[in-house]
């Protein structure tokens, strides 16, 4: 699919997005007042989401990356899953936020938490600026949201289609319509 040649509609422009990241860091920062967090982003698709987030908290955080892919260059995941950076510090005593871009199949997620689970922290919580339930494979709800979407393919604000896109600054669904 060439997605330059089909329409796109916008879903969220940057200003929804950077008001909704406004609430989501007033409300974490109150959530983990007194706590020590340590936010996981999920790379690449949550880089943007995690840098726009982070700075909305109030609070001091610790902050490191991993790797993850299941999609490539297709619309849909593969069902696979493979984190390819990891967390090389015990995360004993510590709350950990996962942020990531789009909860869809939960697959990531489900792999990322079982991975970091054995690190010991005090707790584990996830942070989305998507999620889409339709697509759900298995039993997962993001604990902060910033968007519900429906069952369409999202670029842009950092999710990609193959290497590219990531850079606009809001959301937009590929339609089937073309240009």
């Amino acid at each position: 699919m060439d997605i330059d040649k089909k329409v796109w509609e916008i879903l969220f422009s940057e200003e929804d997005i950077l008001n909704r990241i406004d609430e989501l860091g007033g409300q974490i920062s109150g959530d983990y007042k007194d706590k020590n967090l340590y936010i996981i982003s999920l790379l690449r698709g949550s880089f943007v989401f995690t840098a726009d987030l982070v700075r909305k908290l109030d609070i001091p955080v610790k902050i490191d990356f991993i790797v993850t892919s299941s999609y490539g260059y297709e619309t849909e995941t593969t069902g696979t899953v493979e984190i390819t950076g990891h967390i090389e510090e015990d995360l004993t005593g510590y709350h950990v936020l996962i942020v990531d871009d789009i909860v869809d199949s939960g697959l990531t997620m489900k792999k990322v938490i079982e991975y970091l689970k054995a690190k010991n922290p005090s707790d584990i919580k996830s942070c989305v600026l998507l999620d889409k339930p339709e697509r759900r494979q298995l039993k997962l709800v993001p604990d902060y949201v910033g968007f519900t979407i429906p069952n369409k393919f999202v670029v842009g604000y950092g999710l990609n289609y193959g290497d590219h896109y990531r850079n606009i600054p809001y959301v937009f669904a590929v339609t089937d319509e073309d240009r």
